[in-house]
């Protein structure tokens, strides 16, 4: 025996109004602004690890630990998390 599918159900959505895009809006920011913002902000340097700093994580069996490029080793850990968070604080060190 041979069904029709059921009727599609209908609905009405509320007309759509038309959202501001960022650079829209980054064009009313600046018409308000004297000069641009980025004019007055003195540049960095990028991010990055030191001169001659490379830092890495080993593992060793259940272990993890990191190692730097200038011989720095950090202890050995159960959490990788903790052993890249030793790694990143090498490389912030002075």
């Amino acid at each position: 025996m041979h069904e029709d599918s059921p009727a599609a159900a209908r609905t009405t959505a509320a007309p759509r109004t038309p959202a501001r895009t960022a650079p829209a809006l980054a064009e009313s920011l600046s018409a308000s602004l004297p000069e641009p913002l980025s004019a007055s902000l003195p540049e960095a340097p990028p991010p990055g690890p030191p001169a001659g700093h490379s830092a890495t994580t080993i593992e060793r069996g259940s272990f993890c630990l990191a190692r730097c490029s200038c011989g720095w080793s950090g202890p050995a850990r159960r959490s990788r998390d903790r052993a890249r968070t030793d790694a990143a604080e090498h490389l912030a060190a002075p």
